[in-house]
């Protein structure tokens, strides 16, 4: 297959989440038939709710500025599904994704012909294992990956990473994980067992209490990341970098200037350096400076991103929205154009809440996307007293930044937001 015929064969076994199977079957059989290349390198599993695509940002810049021949596998992609592998820093190419595509697709059909699998692997299960493929050719000595959603049977689960980083944990996914932070956690902190470290990022208390519970029953001690660091805004509006000084045990990062911007970057980034402070032990070299480089080189695409005056973040779930909230509060003084669209299985009121009332004026869409919700249903959970003449109904994605730019012609701010698909989608429309 080429590349446009590996992307096309991947789509088509269905959406990553609605298609998703629960349990490590497919996947741990999908491994072995490669030999399992993931016994070949380190592994590093990044779970939680949010922040987790941006701690693995800022790790895997880390151990690339310190020349470690490094892995990173995220999800989701916004315009190109290479975003999702990484290879020393740089995405992998076209070419290479298509060839290993080919040849995980022909070990899935094989495997079921054979009758050794009841189902075809999923998306989810095939690009986790392309991604693996990928990074033994490349003899990457670490593997940065981030969780798909849960982890008790998250696919990236199978690879029995030796170090496990859990990010905040939330609400998100209810209809599959639980509806309490309870269950949520569970399932999260499944992905910790008796051999690996584990590092913690702040929790809520529910949320601590099952991780804390877990890793007793496994018997590990959780190291629980410095949330010690100090703050001077520094830049103009469209630039809000935050010069930082972070504390740890061992050191202090001093005036680190992130590119990552957004108080919540900052949980993130010391969960990062916990991490990366143990990575001596277990024999990579890694300097104080490498650290500071990394965190400053590091970027997260879609998450408090800028293109002028156009501001994308794919806040989803109410913990993302309240980061969001939380940075226009603080940063942003003009009129705010908001274009939203959001998955059917999200909390869209709890997300309305928060966001909508920081808005003068409101466009809802949808994005292409087959779990989008239909904008008819996006206006049910304005405020009661939001002006209805500054709400506005776009059926394409395309039609909504249109819009937004009619209203935002002065000195506005358009914010597309509600979900990464949409974000995606909004910037592949502005470059191609």
């Amino acid at each position: 297959m080429n590349f446009e015929e590996s992307t096309k064969y991947l789509y088509n076994l269905g959406n990553e989440v609605l298609a998703m199977k629960l349990g490590l079957e497919n996947i741990e059989k999908l491994l072995a038939a490669l030999g399992n290349p993931e016994k070949n390198f380190l592994k590093v599993q990044v779970a939680g709710t949010n922040g987790k695509g941006s701690t693995c940002a800022f790790l895997d810049s880390i151990c690339v500025s310190a020349g470690i021949k490094t892995g990173l596998y995220t999800s989701p992609h916004l315009v190109s599904i290479t975003e999702r592998i990484k290879i020393n820093g740089q995405e992998i190419s076209e070419e290479d994704f298509a060839k290993h595509a080919t040849k995980i697709r022909e070990i899935s059909e094989k495997l079921l012909s054979d009758g050794k699998l009841e189902t075809l692997p999923t998306f989810f299960e095939q690009v986790t294992a392309i991604a693996i493929s990928a990074f033994d050719e490349a003899k990457i000595e670490l593997a940065i990956l981030e969780t798909g959603l849960g982890g008790r049977f998250d696919a990236t689960t199978a690879t029995n990473a030796e170090i496990v980083a859990i990010t905040p944990i939330d609400f998100d996914h209810q209809d599959i994980l639980g509806n309490s932070l309870t269950k949520i956690a569970a399932e999260k902190a499944a992905v910790i067992r008796k051999d690996t470290r584990v590092f913690v990022a702040p929790q809520k208390r529910q949320a601590q209490t099952v991780i804390v519970w877990k890793c007793r029953e496994v018997g590990v001690e959780p190291v629980f990341a410095s949330n010690n660091f100090t703050t001077k805004p520094k830049g103009h509006l469209y630039d809000k970098k935050l010069s930082v000084t972070f504390k740890t045990e061992n050191a202090v990062y001093p005036k680190i200037l992130l590119k990552m911007i957004g108080r919540h970057q900052l949980i993130n980034a010391c969960l990062a350096i916990s991490i990366a402070e143990t990575l001596p032990e277990l024999g990579f070299k890694i300097l104080p400076e490498n650290i500071k480089i990394g965190l400053e080189n590091a970027l997260h695409k879609g998450r408090l991103e800028f293109w002028n005056n156009i501001l994308f973040d794919g806040a989803h779930n109410i913990a993302g929205a309240e980061a969001l909230r939380e940075f226009l509060d603080e940063f942003i003084k003009h009129p705010i154009a908001i274009v939203f669209g959001a998955m059917r299985d999200k909390d869209v009121s709890q997300i309305a809440r928060i966001l909508f009332p920081a808005a003068e004026f409101l466009v809802f869409t949808k994005s292409n996307n087959s779990r989008s919700m239909e904008t008819a249903e996006l206006l049910k959970f304005v405020p009661k007293d939001f002006d209805k003449e500054k709400i506005f109904v776009a059926e394409t994605v395309k039609d909504a930044i249109i819009k937004a730019s009619e209203l935002t012609i002065q000195d506005g701010l358009i914010l597309i937001t509600g979900s990464l698909y949409l974000v995606g989608e909004s910037q592949y429309l502005l470059t191609h």
